[in-house]
């Protein structure tokens, strides 16, 4: 089991955070009857106050011209749980998260969540032990569920992810299943007709398939819709084309999950000699920097990864000038952005 935190002191002594810290620090500005409250709280939870928590306290303690969001100065901090540093996507949305953040006069503090998981953490646990005044989850928890006992005690807001998360919790994404019909209808109506998807795993990748699947069943029955599973990594992809290639009805067009999924197949399809576009036409999803390199500059989703990240900023602001309420859920419109790497199939540019 954790260790009990200074909000555990305050909720078993009925008391605030602020008030549990006077007493700990020997104030002399607290009534007797409330001091003993805190110490019986303490003694009965075997609390042992946390130095990185009461360093971060002092720090925050001292003025500050800016304004905080529930009035009052000093600086909060804001805890960002993230799920995969791997994935370049999340690089944007951390952009716009934190340049909000910063001009509110929050501070950031980033953990990531594999690590925490590997170590059998939890990874929400940090940010009670510090105090913090909200926390952004960025990315897929595998279990969301964990979330309520967090969300009970600070405004949680999670971004990038479609999973159920807990009442009171905003959620803000990309229109992953709209953005997947962009992709779709741009490859239908370049002229292809046998179009793979390499699929994914998780709500998101769940969406960009469902519009996949219903784009095509919408573009009628004389087109092939290939799905392949992968893992949503570059070497995925490349593994998932060269089986794909195997196929007599092999694809004239793939959509990958991601960028990075999309650049394993640019990698084997290279090996195997095609040309891209001209013999294979190749899509991603998320638009990272990536796919704007110019010896890739790869067709792809803009999944407004900066715009989402401001949203997520915006409604962890609100949550913590005005706390409670139901839940939200913001979807950020997709853009496609059509680069080098799609073009008509062999037989229509014949």
């Amino acid at each position: 089991m954790r260790p009990p935190t200074i909000r555990d002191v305050a909720d078993r002594a009925g008391v605030s955070k602020s008030l549990v810290s006077l007493v700990l620090r020997g104030s002399d500005q607290v009534r007797a009857e409330k001091r003993e409250a805190v110490l019986r709280a303490v003694r009965e939870l075997g609390y042992r106050p946390n130095e990185a928590a009461r360093s971060l306290s002092e720090r925050r303690a001292l003025p500050d011209p800016r304004p905080r969001p529930g009035g009052g100065t000093g600086a909060p901090v804001v805890g960002v749980l993230l799920h995969d540093l791997r994935n370049p996507w999340y690089v944007d949305l951390l952009d716009g998260l934190n340049s909000l953040l910063h001009a509110s006069g929050l501070h950031m503090l980033l953990a990531d969540a594999r690590l925490h998981r590997r170590v059998g953490q939890d990874p929400a646990g940090p940010f009670l032990d510090l105090g913090a005044d909200g926390l952004v989850v960025v990315g897929t928890l595998p279990d969301p569920a964990a979330l309520e006992t967090v969300a009970a005690r600070m405004p949680v807001v999670v971004a990038g992810a479609r999973e159920p998360v807990p009442a009171g919790v905003d959620l803000v994404a990309n229109d992953d299943e709209r953005g997947a019909r962009l992709v779709t209808e741009h490859l239908v109506g370049l002229g292809h007709r046998r179009i793979a998807h390499l699929a994914g795993y998780g709500a998101v990748a769940d969406l960009r398939r469902r519009g996949f699947e219903a784009t095509m069943r919408a573009a009628g029955p004389d087109r092939a819709a290939l799905v392949e599973a992968g893992d949503m990594t570059e070497e995925g992809g490349y593994r998932a084309l060269v089986r794909l290639l195997a196929r007599p009805d092999r694809p004239t067009a793939v959509f990958a999950v991601n960028d990075m999924t999309a650049v394993g197949v640019l990698s084997a399809a290279e090996e195997l000699g095609l040309r891209v576009p001209r013999d294979l036409s190749v899509v991603g999803y998320d638009n990272t920097g990536i796919s704007r390199l110019r010896h890739v500059w790869l067709t792809t989703v803009d999944g407004a990864g900066h715009e989402v990240g401001r949203r997520a900023a915006r409604c962890l602001l609100d949550r913590l000038e005005r706390p409670g309420g139901e839940g939200r859920l913001q979807l950020a419109p997709p853009v496609l952005e059509v680069r080098g790497t799609t073009a008509p199939p062999p037989a229509v540019t014949a």
